[in-house]
């Protein structure tokens, strides 16, 4: 592995002044520089003025963690199917990374402003209802529609986390997993309580987002998407 632009600029600094003088130096470098180096390069600088999640060549990313962006990016989702409550940026990402996608929108104006950007094989759909309940029942009565389709990939990432999470257990495919995004809220312990799920927190930082928070994946038994054999590679923020 090749050296930084940042150490290669440090080098000649660290041959010309004392070793005290060096580290002093280095460490406050370091401790400057870091928070402006992770977010230029992640994305989280240009998503926090465009108020949209975004990397830093201003490509739609989920609005997850990092660790957990980190993590699904590395996969391979051709030929999987996904469905989301809750659409987004992160329906653009899916809608390039899968081979179909069915988005659950709750929000009227939200729904309207993101549609005409969805890709083709995004299904972007309206939920109605005043109630939790009512949404619920709206996007069960679409779900059944579809027959017994299974899903995939489950995102639970907006309307009604906790009364969802049932909903996505019942079209969990076998090997596929939910995705629980800020999962240290939203009832979404207690309701993923008993139904025999594994989970892996994702803890850190989102595109234009101040404090860190957790986006769980929860899977029954195992999942495909943790079979992967490929050696651990250094990861790049230029996506």
């Amino acid at each position: 592995m090749g050296a930084t632009p940042v150490q290669r600029l440090f080098a000649p600094i660290k041959r010309i002044t004392p070793r005290w003088a060096s580290d002093a130096i280095r460490s406050v470098g370091t401790a400057a520089l870091t928070p402006f180096y992770f977010s230029a390069r992640s994305g989280h600088f240009k998503s926090s003025f465009r108020r949209a999640a975004v990397s830093s060549k201003g490509e739609p990313l989920p609005w997850y963690t990092f660790p957990c962006i980190d993590f699904l990016r590395l996969r391979n989702f051709s030929g999987r199917s996904v469905l989301e409550f809750g659409g987004g940026q992160s329906s653009v990402w899916w809608g390039r990374h899968a081979e179909s996608v069915v988005t659950f929108e709750g929000d009227k104006g939200w729904y309207e402003r993101i549609r005409s950007g969805m890709p083709r094989n995004v299904d972007l759909r309206l939920v109605t209802g005043t109630t939790p309940e009512a949404r619920v029942e709206a996007i069960r009565s679409s779900l059944e529609a579809m027959g017994n389709r299974k899903f995939d990939v489950i995102v639970i990432d907006g309307l009604d986390r906790r009364q969802l999470v049932p909903v996505a257990c019942e079209r969990l495919a076998e090997g596929g997993i939910v995705i629980c995004d800020n999962a240290e809220g939203y009832g979404f312990h207690e309701a993923l309580k008993g139904r025999g799920l594994s989970r892996v927190d994702f803890y850190g930082h989102a595109p234009g987002v101040i404090l860190p928070h957790s986006t769980s994946i929860v899977f029954r038994g195992g999942s495909w998407v943790f079979e992967h054999d490929a050696a651990p590679i250094r990861v790049e923020y230029g996506w």
